[in-house]
């Protein structure tokens, strides 16, 4: 597996974000018939904020990203894409430890939402989130630490 490195999005361009969005959403939400490349766009740039954007990059290449936006009583992850070429590589798994060091650091929970149907809940699931409840569209998931820093079960 090859070392991600990351960095803040500072200055990127959110519409090249909300593009990798639209390609990975794109087979989930076809399977449900609810594809729209605009409204797949729109919501990450709707609500996009660099300060709460990373990026990750194999090498000098871009190969995704995750916003982990900060709550009162949670870290809500809120976007995490990974390119199809770097699927299956182990690049979302270090994204998600990234996420849920942060998390251990200040003593919150980790929570977020898929949509129903996705293989993101099988990663998500394999990552130690247990899910919370669900509707018509999407599961709800969270992840907290126990006092000696695992996923409790």
């Amino acid at each position: 597996m090859q070392r991600a490195s990351f960095r803040p999005a500072g200055r990127f361009d959110p519409a090249l974000l909300a593009d990798i969005r639209a390609q990975a959403m794109r087979p989930s939400l076809e399977a449900v018939g609810r594809f729209d490349p605009d409204r797949a766009r729109d919501r990450l740039l709707s609500a996009y904020a660099a300060e709460d954007t990373v990026l990750a990059y194999l090498g000098d290449a871009l190969a995704g990203f995750y916003v982990l936006r900060p709550r009162a009583d949670h870290l809500y992850l809120d976007h995490l894409y990974v390119l199809a070429a770097h699927q299956g590589a182990g690049l979302g798994r270090q994204m998600v430890a990234r996420v849920q060091d942060r998390a251990r650091a200040a003593r919150l929970p980790v929570q977020l939402t898929a949509l129903r149907g996705s293989p993101a809940n099988g990663f998500y699931q394999s990552c130690g989130f247990e899910l919370t409840g669900s509707d018509a569209l999407d599961n709800r998931y969270e992840w907290r630490a126990s006092a000696r820093g695992e996923a409790q079960p």
